[in-house]
């Protein structure tokens, strides 16, 4: 992807924003005992046309802070500004007319779409929400929608189950462009395809955001994809940002020790540079989010914790630059090597069977 130019306003401020789920005790009065803290204070601006990825571990918040900024859950505690409108306290009705601005591509294709349904009502369903028609009819633009995404148009009385995986996420992503959306939240939208369906679908993504003019928050856990569609990366732990930067300045410089241990762990083509280069192995797992760790969430994995990681929680410092991290003890760390790249192939309707 291009760098793009941040000016003006951005077009997604999320200030503060954290999700807690309950833990209760007891069947009839249910007195809450806990929280687990999916998400514990994000700050995060995405600018207009930009890619913002969301990377990090499985169960460190991804999801559900994806599913928070765009109000699919309401948050806990925290700010959300979408086109320059606080849209926090919108309830559901609010939030009707502003859906046609925003969209999410789920993680798995399979659940993601009603078994009963046909492709055609799927991808026309927020033409129906909206209450817009086209012109044309809504039946010729879910058509040339299905086009677009590499889908063959005379399959719209088809249902999801007679479609691969690959096809039923381009049927997500349908549905997800087609009213034209400023804002994508994408969840993981590759991850449960097979690899050369993969980059079919992220350069898909990438060709309709030039086309579009769309913004993207991608979230994934594979860091070679998020190299390939970025401009921004935030990295997280624990439901906490951990380090932000530029692409290029994040993976060839990367400054806290959370991720230098992610980017050990991509995948090198050469074998050479792969058996030379130093592995981070992070000890013991993921604590549990309803008892984080005191200090530095990430210090009881970490190995350059203190005990002042144990006593102070690191607050996120924006070097010059852009490149924040929030470490006691940030380290640069070079690595000049390029991970594993995502295949340049084409994503018209000669992949339809993909």
């Amino acid at each position: 992807m291009s760098s793009i130019e941040r000016t003006g306003e951005p077009l997604l401020k999320v200030t503060g924003l954290k999700k807690h789920f309950p833990i209760t005790h007891g069947i009839v009065f249910k007195k809450q005992i806990g929280a687990v803290k999916a998400v514990d204070g994000l700050d995060l601006e995405v600018y207009p046309g930009e890619t913002v990825g969301l990377v990090g571990e499985s169960g460190c918040g991804k999801s559900t802070a994806g599913r928070t900024m765009t109000k699919l859950l309401e948050p806990t505690a925290g700010q959300i500004m979408f086109d320059g409108r606080d849209i926090t306290s919108l309830s559901k009705r609010q939030l009707v007319p502003l859906r046609k601005q925003m969209a999410m591509i789920f993680q798995d294709p399979y659940s993601s779409l009603n078994p009963r349904h046909t492709v055609g009502t799927i991808v026309s369903a927020p033409f129906q929400v909206q209450g817009f028609t086209p012109p044309g009819g809504v039946k010729q633009a879910v058509q040339d929608i299905m086009a677009r995404v590499g889908l063959n148009p005379e399959h719209y009385n088809r249902y999801p189950n007679e479609f691969s995986g690959g096809q039923r996420q381009r049927i997500g992503i349908a549905r997800a462009v087609a009213l034209q959306p400023k804002l994508i939240v994408c969840d993981e939208p590759v991850s449960a395809l097979d690899v050369s369906v993969q980059a079919q679908v992220v350069n898909l993504l990438e060709d309709l955001q030039d086309e579009f003019k769309i913004t993207f928050v991608f979230i994934a856990h594979d860091l070679s994809v998020i190299r390939h569609i970025s401009d921004r990366v935030v990295v997280m732990y624990l439901g906490k940002v951990m380090e932000v930067a530029s692409r290029d300045d994040l993976y060839h410089r990367p400054e806290h020790p959370y991720t230098h241990a992610l980017l050990s762990a991509v995948p090198i083509p050469d074998p050479k540079l792969e058996d030379a280069r130093e592995r981070i192995l992070l000890q013991g797992d993921l604590p549990s989010p309803s008892n984080p760790p005191s200090g530095c969430v990430f210090r009881t994995r970490c190995y350059k914790a203190q005990d002042l990681c144990a006593q102070e929680v690191p607050t996120l410092v924006t070097r010059p630059g852009g490149h924040a991290v929030a470490c006691h003890f940030p380290e640069v760390r070079s690595f000049g090597s390029e991970p594993a790249p995502v295949p340049d192939v084409p994503t018209g309707a000669e992949f339809a069977q993909g």
